[in-house]
């Protein structure tokens, strides 16, 4: 049994890796200033975790919920392209100075691994059919450039001071317990609690901006995948989505279907740092760690459909 430390671990993604280390039999400790996070979230599982509540720029903070750490899942962040557009010092400290101080920790307890929470949207708009790790970064927004900012900060920690790092660029991912009241909520999340509710989703633009939507489940299984991955494949970064994509209109469709409704979206302007088409090529995870998403959009659709169901909004 090992020991792992989820930074933002009463957020979405660090909920579900949370319940994911302890399904395998693994101790899990969270690190989290529940700005965003939602105690919620963590309420079922409460007495079989540890948590420290505190902020990644707090070094006491971030060495007590190191302590005897095998390993860390790195979630913490303020996810949001308009917040960080409004509030880009404050998503700087949050995002990159944060990073920045939970590698420092790291170092200073000698932790092994370190699986970082980096963002599609460090590839900004590419004429391509599916964005490679390689292509040229053409970040947005200040939201990106701090996701690709933690990026570097990884591949150096590794490459100076020996912190085995990986980073997955996360695209658009969605499931159960993601909150759609919040400032940072996702698209799936908000178009399914209104459209529950008999209410027409917004689309900001044409709806035809295309997107790589990941079903949670494929995204924990990416991380547990990176975290036993050979020591060869750190100091980078690997997509960590579906490798398909669809657009606004067809996945208003889609619930539609689920739910079986049929409302037309309304339309509003367009938003400024959003990406037009986003598509991953993961075959690099694939051959680096085995990665291979096994849900898919629609059977995670169906999921997360009946979640929000069995879960009504209040």
């Amino acid at each position: 049994m090992a020991r792992y430390l989820i930074t933002g671990g009463a957020g979405f993604i660090g909920g579900h890796l949370v319940r994911g280390a302890l399904e395998r039999g693994h101790e899990a400790v969270v690190l989290d200033d529940f700005s965003t996070g939602r105690r919620q979230n963590l309420a079922d599982i409460a007495d079989r975790i540890t948590t420290v509540e505190g902020s990644l720029l707090d070094a006491k903070a971030v060495d007590r919920a190191l302590d005897g750490v095998d390993g860390v899942f790195h979630q913490a962040a303020l996810p949001s392209v308009p917040v960080s557009i409004e509030q880009p010092l404050r998503t700087h400290h949050a995002n990159l100075t944060g990073t920045l101080e939970l590698l420092e920790g790291c170092r200073r307890a000698g932790v092994k691994r370190l699986i970082y929470a980096a963002s599609s949207s460090a590839y900004g708009d590419h004429d391509v059919e599916a964005a490679t790790e390689d292509l040229e970064p053409r970040p947005k927004s200040p939201y990106a450039v701090q996701k690709l900012g933690g990026e570097h900060y990884c591949r150096v920690y590794h490459e100076v001071f020996g912190v085995e790092t990986v980073g997955l660029r996360y695209f658009n991912v969605f499931g159960p317990r993601q909150d759609p009241r919040s400032q940072y909520a996702a698209v799936i999340p908000a178009f399914i609690t209104r459209m529950l509710r008999g209410e027409r989703p917004t689309i900001y633009g044409d709806g035809h901006q295309s997107r790589d939507f990941t079903y949670i489940d494929n995204v924990v299984a990416a991380n547990f995948a990176a975290l036993a991955a050979p020591s060869t494949t750190c100091g980078r970064a690997y997509n960590a989505a579906c490798g398909h994509s669809i657009d606004l209109l067809e996945l208003v469709a889609a619930i539609n279907e689920a739910l079986g409704t049929d409302l037309a979206p309304i339309h509003a302007p367009p938003r400024a740092g959003d990406i037009l088409r986003s598509r991953a090529d993961i075959s690099a995870a694939t051959a680096a760690f085995g990665y291979r998403p096994h849900v898919s959009v629609e059977e995670g659709l169906k999921r997360t459909v009946q979640w929000f169901r069995d879960n009504p909004t209040p």
